[in-house]
């Protein structure tokens, strides 16, 4: 089974950038699409962005397009998400997701491996 660690949350002003990372472990990293999901307090987990096996397709939620990159270094075992111009509404524990199969999907409950997530606070 796949471990995955994610890093980089932390306290940001509004209009401040971060970049998130996660790192996995104990099985091949370049067979699972990789995926970013974000959970507010008191609300549902939600899709924020995914990316394919090799990186050269990428997904993302449509009020995050524009904002947000996602990617991957497959030698580095490790999936990125650069988040800039943040704004307070971004703040949440930002979770990372990996699946073994071959479209990413939207739905948090389609990905079967999670790591422990890392928060991001945006101050206004």
């Amino acid at each position: 089974q796949v471990q995955l660690v994610e890093s980089g949350g932390g306290l940001v002003q509004a209009g401040g950038s971060l970049r998130l990372s996660c790192t996995a472990s104990g099985r091949t990293f370049s067979n699972y699409i990789m995926g970013w999901f974000r959970q507010a307090p008191g609300k549902e987990r939600e899709f924020v962005a995914a990316i394919s096996k090799t990186g050269r397709s990428t997904y993302y939620a449509d009020s995050l397009k524009g904002r947000f990159t996602i990617s991957r270094d497959n030698a580095k075992d490790t999936v990125y998400l650069q988040m800039n111009s943040l704004k307070p509404e971004d703040t949440a524990v930002y979770f990372c997701a990996a699946d073994f199969g071959v479209v990413a999907k939207q739905e948090p409950n389609a990905w079967p491996h999670w790591g422990q997530g890392t928060q991001v606070t945006v101050s206004s």
